[in-house]
């Protein structure tokens, strides 16, 4: 969880030991949660990073797609028309 800023890892931390405290009615150390999050990083991480891949993938694609019909839409005829 290095890649997170302190502020954002003290954040989530929090939320962990408030999610056992409130839904399991128990108490989470600070080293515990950190350490569950950890673990949820390592094991989640990739699977979440990928999806985010394949929706910017997506969106990039429709965004050519679109760039691609705008830049069609500018073409003007050329040559000499057929009798």
């Amino acid at each position: 969880m290095n890649s997170l800023k302190k502020e954002e890892r003290e954040y989530v931390i929090g939320r962990v030991q408030e999610y056992f405290e409130l839904e399991r009615d128990e108490q989470i150390g600070e080293l515990a949660a950190d350490q569950l999050v950890q673990y949820m990083v390592e094991e989640l991480g990739p699977f979440l990073y990928n999806k985010a891949i394949q929706d910017s993938r997506q969106m990039v694609e429709q965004k050519v797609m679109n760039l691609d019909e705008d830049l069609l839409s500018l073409e003007r005829p050329a040559g000499r028309p057929k009798r």
